[in-house]
């Protein structure tokens, strides 16, 4: 289309976009999302606008409209070529109309198309979509709106395109948000990276909540909310009912039920971790690594935060395990031909090479190393749980998609996005591919508690043999929506969605059963659920049902053999238009047809900006946990010297004068850094829980004398009163 030839011409004068207002309802842990873009053509020739943004790669877009004037044309879902041609024919004719469209290449981008804008007139756009919220390592339920789409790197080589959105310093538009907020739980608190309002309570019970985002933000950063429930953890199901006016016995026509699993493993089995793993690092190196983290006072680079994340990791590993550590960027290097067993010389080696990783590899090419990974022999009883950091700005996420996808049997892959921008469709469609875990670490968020988590995770055992049954009345029949279940892991949520069909004479509870191996046991969870349907759900339920069948088809045919193709193509068109969700093979298109006036003359192309500066600074000095972890060695202990000395505050003739008579220099080390992590970090407890529970492991094996006497003098020096049973020693 001539539009994307031109795309890379179009030069900023004044640009039509004028402002976005956003209303958030969350409904426990869903929520759905209206968002209204006001544009105004202040030129003096008719317009056209073009804006590429950014949307959660896991939304369900479910509705898009606009209002000019007093006349509103709501757009229909459409095979996607069919409605590129018509917003082409019409806009050629000097029609009004409006093309919402996915990439083909990633589906957290999305083009918005606004076309003949005759002088001084206005347009409303309205786009509205559906989300799950979730789960961070704090319990805290997130959502993202997202407004830095960061270039997507591509191969000189490759003749793919992935829309390219430039960085601007200064937003020529503004945000406003209002966020409303109901629940089944009751809330605790809401809390913001953007200045909020006070959070308004209104009801007694305080599970209905409102918020406003202060007023005059400018939207250049991600807007992050996290909201927090006194229960999170726990399971429920939800049953909708179907659209009066849709087809009885089609997904949108009969109800739909969500369920929500947290499996709860038993206690014997999570007692005692894994240590038997190998752990392969794959860390970016590309050059947008140098951008800062965020855009406050003493924001730490990507490639910083990452280079801190590594050194919390190799101290974190158990001894027995094996481990390699690889950076990329238009190519790739790894620090040991092969992964190596976990020792104090091979981690002192990792460490050194840490230190002087830079993100000076230029471009984020993510495939080949994956692939050279991949090719690597896994080790006998040694799971892979693969480590991916990067800031998501590749070209071709559905072939990296594919690539880990096909090794899902041989390794775990747990993702992490880092910085606004990161692509939601890669970060994530990678741990969903992999059976891992995916973060993202955006605006002030460190970076180790997040990891810690799904190392956590990574220790687990692997849940195997996993099985879903339902139990309903006689005349129902439940049929289930979702992809099958592939990972499980304690405290973590599984999502399940079903179309239930038929009619029950009387009974209307069902239950589902969940049931799995954990380390050769059995193990069964099961949930009672009514099949009453909720009233007033908005077909939310409805429409993230089906954005995941379409999502599981979409799979299927990049899969797919080229006889099957077609069919599948056809499905994700008639499920797309008839749940009027977004695809990758259709779009949103509205035509002005009433209007009874054409627009003449040559159109003016304008691109809307997003994004954010990224600037230099002057690095921090190391924050004391990680100078305290940093000296640790691989077997758990610390040894007495000088710069153990300074992270306590004390020199080293004040620790060693305190060391009694029958103690061992580094036994005592080790006690001084238990009591005071547990003294003074215990909020960073997350971050240094594999640490302590390596320090307290050797402790244990040296069977020292005087451990009683060793916690108390130890007190004494450091001003603390921490108990020697909470020590673990």
């Amino acid at each position: 289309r001539v539009l994307c030839c031109l795309v890379e011409m179009f030069v900023f004068l004044s640009v039509p976009l004028k402002s976005i207002s956003v209303q958030l309802h969350v409904r426990d842990h869903v929520a759905s999302v209206h968002s209204s873009l006001q544009y105004v053509n202040e030129e003096d020739r008719p317009l056209e606008a073009m804006f590429v943004f950014p949307l959660p790669a896991d939304a369900a877009i479910c509705h898009f409209s606009a209002k000019i004037g007093e006349q509103e044309i709501v757009a229909e879902v459409q095979d996607k070529e069919s409605a590129r041609d018509q917003y082409d024919d019409a806009v050629s004719s000097g029609q009004q109309a409006f093309l919402l469209e996915e990439s083909d290449e990633s589906s957290d981008v999305f083009r918005l198309s606004v076309g003949c804008l005759s002088p001084g007139q206005n347009a409303s756009i309205t786009i509205v979509y559906v989300i799950e919220l979730s789960i961070q390592v704090d319990h805290a339920l997130r959502f993202c709106l997202p407004a830095v789409l960061n270039p997507r790197y591509t191969p000189a080589a490759s003749a793919a395109s992935v829309p390219e959105v430039s960085s601007a310093c200064v937003i020529p538009y503004t945000l406003s948000l209002s966020v409303d907020v109901r629940s089944s739980d009751r809330i605790s608190r809401l809390e913001s990276s953007c200045p909020l309002d006070p959070l308004e309570f209104l009801d007694a019970q305080h599970t209905h909540a409102m918020v406003n985002l202060s007023a005059g933000h400018r939207f250049d950063k991600d807007v992050e909310l996290l909201l927090y429930y006194e229960n999170t953890h726990r399971s429920t199901a939800v049953v909708e009912a179907g659209a009066a006016a849709a087809q009885s016995g089609s997904l949108m026509g009969d109800p739909a039920l969500m369920i929500s699993l947290y499996p709860e493993f038993p206690a014997e089995v999570m007692s005692s971790l894994a240590s038997q793993r190998e752990f392969v690092f794959l860390v970016d190196r590309s050059g947008s690594m140098s951008w800062k983290m965020h855009h406050g006072k003493g924001a730490q680079k990507r490639i910083e935060s990452a280079r801190d994340t590594l050194l919390l990791l190799l101290k974190s590993l158990p001894m027995g395990c094996y481990f390699n550590i690889y950076g990329f960027g238009s190519c790739f290097e790894c620090f040991f031909p092969s992964s190596v067993v976990y020792s104090e010389v091979t981690m002192e080696e990792a460490l050194r090479r840490v230190k002087s990783m830079s993100a000076d590899m230029g471009g984020t090419e993510i495939l080949q190393p994956l692939k050279h990974i991949y090719s690597q022999p896994c080790y006998p009883d040694h799971p892979r749980q693969l480590f991916v950091f990067t800031d998501g700005e590749v070209w071709n996420t559905k072939e990296v998609l594919d690539l880990v996808k096909s090794q899902t049997f041989s390794h775990r892959c747990f993702s992490f996005g880092i910085g606004e921008g990161a692509s939601t469709a890669l970060v994530t469609g990678m741990a969903r591919e992999g059976s891992g875990h995916a973060q993202f670490i955006t605006g002030t968020d460190r970076m180790q508690p997040k990891v810690m988590q799904s190392l956590r995770f990574a220790l687990q055992p692997a849940v195997d043999d996993i099985s879903v049954d339902w139990t309903v009345p006689e005349g129902v029949m439940v049929d289930m929506l979702s992809p099958p279940i592939s990972a499980l892991f304690q405290g973590q949520r599984a999502l399940i969605y079903a179309q239930i069909k038929g009619q029950s004479s009387g009974e209307t509870e069902g239950a589902v059963t969940v049931k799995y191996r954990l380390k050769d046991q059995p193990v069964t969870n099961q949930l009672q659920f009514t099949l009453k349907p909720k009233e007033d759900t908005g077909l939310t339920i409805h429409r993230l049902a089906a954005r995941s069948v379409i999502r599981s088809l979409e799979l299927q045919e990049q899969a797919g053999r080229a006889s099957g193709v077609e069919n599948i193509r056809s499905r994700i068109v008639e499920l797309s238009v008839q749940a009027g969700v977004s695809s990758v093979h259709t779009a949103f298109i509205s035509v002005n047809k009433d209007s009874k006036q054409t627009v003449k003359g040559p159109l003016l192309q304008r691109r809307v900006p997003t994004g954010a500066c990224h600037t230099a600074g002057r690095n921090p000095r190391m924050d004391p946990l990680l100078r305290l972890v940093s000296l640790q060695k691989a077997a758990g202990c610390w040894e007495l010297n000088a710069a153990l000395a300074d992270v306590f505050g004390k020199t080293e003739d004040e620790v060693t004068n305190h060391r009694p008579a029958q103690v061992d220099g580094s036994v005592w080390a080790t006690v001084l850094a238990l009591i005071w992590l547990r003294a003074y970090k215990l909020d960073q407890r997350v971050e240094w829980q594999f640490v302590a529970m390596k320090a307290a492991s050797w402790v244990r094996s040296q069977k020292p004398d005087g451990l009683s006497q060793c916690v108390c003098e130890g007190n004494m020096l450091l001003g603390s009163q921490v108990t020697e049973d909470a020590l673990g020693i």
